[in-house]
């Protein structure tokens, strides 16, 4: 009943008037083709009649024409009647699909990052997939064809009983409603086996669609047979699932038939009965018997509207369960937007004051983080893994709110302002750089849509890319593929570099923003980094400490507090934490030729 209401607003939507006018229409049109289907019965029982010798009206051929030409006009108008109402809905149902679908999306745009890392893409896209489609069968079915049938039911056996007597609209309505309470109490257990389908077939779809993805991984470890067969062990729980369904549509259905027949033997007993004693004519036990016939196929069809409607809701149960998922980070009402300077400090400042957080309540992350980075300048975090580096970068960005303490930016809580507009100041260089599957420039453009060409190239060579892409035969239209794995590593955080400075943003966090460069590229992006950074805050989270040896401040990061800060000379003078890692990674350096050396040295002879 939850799903059926929310379907409301999207049926009957506000500030639309031309759509409801045309939902108004449609139900006229509805209205007018059950009248004319009710009376095809009518028009063909008199016309029996008129043809019948005996009856009055044999020798009179025009009245029988003329009702034979009635017939044939309200059987055109019952169908006529009713193409038109479906033409009129078909796009006050399309846009009730579209409106929801687009809400769906944002939603999902909208909750937490927490959200995303719990759920699993393959099974979130299928839900979303079969929720549109079934909102689809339900507006379409439920409106136009069980309201219909009802209203149907309701002329009919008043007409019946009108025309007969009690008995035969008491046999038709025993018959309706004991095929509609059969259909209601199977259709039940029905559902609970569709939900059990639809879990199996989204746990299909997760492990398929993470098997693609990872598909180097499944090749360095030969893992193609294990992979193969978690697919079909889920496979084969869909499939029991599905038999299950299947199985019980038959039993529905015959049971449906079962009622169906006996009703109408009941009622053409009753007929024969009164015919052979006089009180019946011909023409009305031709008009019973097609009245039962016409009434009872949309019934035989309404069963499979019913479980094509059951079914759809339940598609549709679960996506309107991820409309009901709360934002973990929400805007407070009425936040305004972030300004570049509230004269609190220069434009750009970045602030943590004693910052405590945690993903879990009963594991803290940040205990207590203080530190400030003033407009323009440069700081580096560093520190051991696990430390809370990149919970720093996250918080700052507003992927999650501290639970304790604060974060400022230009003197304003970003708890305060508008989440687009604290991160529309702040660009992200990412260690794990993903891209869309589309081309070069357009992964670069999305930095700021509507950017021209001119601008995507000026950004890429700044990013130290626009050479390799020139290179390429189709330049800047070569797709990257799949999350980019047409690119290499260092190839693929170029662009993310290049598609950030397009973003132009008075604030950096680069995130080992040139872990997956070699050396020399290392060097050119620094290069660029700098420049790019020179007129912009900067925060530098690194495992390398060899790229932040020029920061302004390095903090160095120990159990997610604070353990050291300073430049990196008073650091190394200091003989703490920082000068033990530096001390470390200046070894593995010095190892690394040496290896490569004995790697590359000529075998000794035999």
């Amino acid at each position: 009943m939850q799903t059926v209401l929310s379907l409301l607003p999207y049926l009957w939507p506000v500030g639309n008037p031309g759509a409801r006018v045309r939902v108004v229409i449609a139900v006229l049109f509805m209205l007018l083709a059950k009248l004319a289907t009710v009376y095809v019965p009518i028009l063909y029982g008199r016309a029996v009649d008129a043809l019948v010798p005996g009856e009055g009206v044999a020798g009179l051929v025009a009245v029988p024409a003329a009702l034979i030409m009635a017939y044939g006009l309200a059987r055109v108008g019952a169908a006529g009647f009713g193409e038109i109402r479906d033409a009129l809905f078909a796009s006050v149902q399309q846009r009730a699909v579209r409106l929801l679908a687009l809400r769906t999306f944002r939603h999902l745009h909208d909750v937490s990052l927490r959200f995303h890392m719990d759920r699993q893409t393959g099974g979130m896209s299928r839900i979303i997939d079969r929720g549109t489609l079934g909102m689809q069968s339900v507006l379409r079915l439920a409106v136009f064809n069980v309201v219909p049938t009802a209203l149907e039911l309701i002329l009919v056996t008043g007409i019946i009983w009108y025309m007969f007597d009690w008995r035969y609209a008491a046999v038709t309505l025993v018959a309706v409603l004991g095929y509609v309470a059969f259909t209601t109490l199977l259709a039940g257990a029905r559902g609970r086996y569709r939900r059990t389908m639809n879990d199996t077939d989204n746990d299909a779809s997760n492990k398929s669609l993470d098997s693609l993805l990872n598909y180097e991984t499944v090749k360095y470890f030969n893992n193609e047979g294990h992979e193969a067969e978690r697919y079909d062990r889920a496979l084969a729980r869909y499939e029991r699932a599905a038999v299950r369904v299947q199985v019980s549509l038959n039993l529905l259905n015959l049971g449906q038939a079962m009622i169906i027949a006996v009703g109408l033997t009941a009622i053409m007993l009753m007929a024969a009965s009164d015919m052979s004693a006089g009180s019946m004519t011909v023409g009305k036990f031709v008009l019973v018997n097609t009245y039962l016939i016409q009434l009872y196929q949309p019934l035989n069809f309404l069963g499979m509207v019913y479980m094509t409607i059951k079914q759809g809701l339940v598609d549709m149960e679960q996506m309107f369960a991820l409309l009901r998922v709360e934002q973990e980070v929400r805007d407070k009402p009425g936040a305004v937007a972030l300004t570049a300077n509230l004269g609190a400090g220069p434009a750009g400042e970045v602030r943590f004051e004693n910052v405590r957080f945690g993903y879990r309540p009963d594991r803290e992350i940040l205990k207590g983080v203080d530190f400030v980075i003033p407009a323009g300048q440069r700081l580096a975090i560093v520190g051991p893994t696990g430390a809370g580096k990149s919970t720093i970068s996250r918080l700052l960005f507003r992927f999650y709110d501290v639970t304790g303490g604060r974060v400022l930016i230009d003197g304003q809580d970003v708890r305060d302002v508008g989440q687009d507009s604290v991160r529309a100041a702040i660009g992200v260089v990412p260690q794990d750089t993903v891209l869309f599957n589309d081309t070069i420039g357009y992964n670069i453009g999305y930095g700021r849509p509507g950017a021209s060409q001119a601008e995507i190239e000026q950004a890429a060579k700044r990013a130290q890319v626009h050479d390799f892409v020139l290179a390429l035969p189709d330049g800047y239209d070569t797709r990257v593929g799949e999350r980019g794995l047409k690119l290499s590593g260092g190839e693929k955080q170029r662009v993310a570099i290049a598609r950030t400075i397009l973003k132009d943003p008075r604030i950096l966090i680069l995130d080992e923003a040139t872990s997956a460069l070699d050396t020399r590229t290392e060097q050119d992006i620094q290069t660029a980094l700098r420049a790019v950074a020179s007129h912009r805050t900067t925060l530098v989270i690194a495992h390398r400490l060899s790229t932040v040896v020029d920061a302004d401040e390095i903090v160095v990061l120990r159990d997610g507090m604070v353990a050291e800060r300073g430049t990196h000379a008073s650091l190394l003078a200091i003989g703490g934490l920082y000068a033990s890692m530096w001390a470390m990674q200046a070894a593995e350096q010095d190892h690394e030729p040496a290896a490569a050396g004995l790697t590359h040295a000529p075998a000794a002879a035999d």
